[in-house]
């Protein structure tokens, strides 16, 4: 987890950085409520339901990120969170993973499975299963059979950078996590949920790449609006 620890501020230089725990985080949610995206307001991906004022965008820890929001039951299962580019959504991530590694929060987490669309790029043209993917980039996972048995976390950070064809409509359904596919499969059905739906997913993406992913596969975007500060 070294490599979550520090992070450099500004313009990186030698020997200045700062520790990722120096970091107090914080999102704003502009929650998903219809099933079509506000044309006025299409790369944010906010939503207002028909006929209603659009609600205030309510801020979140970073920390409650999966939990349930209040008045409701159950937490999203698929996040995406939009900000521009260099604000910070990448340090969110880290800070994210970091902080459950540590143990100082989501302890109902078994696993925090962080990816990058930059390393997935490089297996553009290899197939996978599900659980080879997982061995390829985290060794310590060999031992596990039954991902389902466990709650996981996905994070799939820097959606502007894919170069994967994310084809929703036209890439087959796919459910069984031993059998090897494209990537780009993996990755379209782990999103809708039909292979492994007891995983969450967290998306990092600047604005204007968001429509990638259809507005029916996300429960909840929210915003990182650079209000991360030191000391608070």
């Amino acid at each position: 987890m070294q490599k979550f620890r520090r992070v450099f501020e500004g313009i990186a230089k030698a020997g200045h950085s700062t520790d990722l725990n120096d970091f107090y985080t914080e999102l704003f949610i502009t929650e998903r409520v219809s099933g079509e995206v506000n044309k006025e307001h299409e790369v944010r991906l906010i939503e207002t339901a028909s006929r209603k004022p659009a609600k205030e965008e309510t801020p979140i820890k970073l920390e409650n990120l999966f939990k349930p929001l209040p008045g409701r039951d159950q937490p999203s299962r698929t996040i995406m969170t939009t900000g521009v580019a260099g604000i910070g959504k990448t340090i969110l991530t880290h800070k994210f993973t970091l902080d459950w590694a540590e143990g100082k929060a989501n302890h109902d987490i078994h696993f925090t499975l962080p990816f990058t669309f930059r390393e997935l790029n490089l297996l553009k043209e290899k197939e996978f299963s599900l659980m080879e993917l997982l061995h390829h980039f985290f060794i310590q996972t060999k031992g596990i059979l039954r991902y389902d048995l466990f709650q996981v976390v996905f994070i799939l950070d820097g959606l502007d950078e894919c170069r994967l064809p994310l084809d929703f409509k036209k890439n087959p359904i796919w459910t069984d996590v031993t059998k090897s596919t494209s990537v780009d499969v993996l990755l379209t059905n782990l999103i809708k949920g039909d292979l492994l739906p007891s995983a969450r997913i967290w998306i990092t993406t600047r604005p204007a790449a968001a429509n990638q992913i259809p507005a029916e596969c996300i429960g909840m975007v929210t915003e990182d609006k650079d209000n991360n500060s030191k000391g608070q």
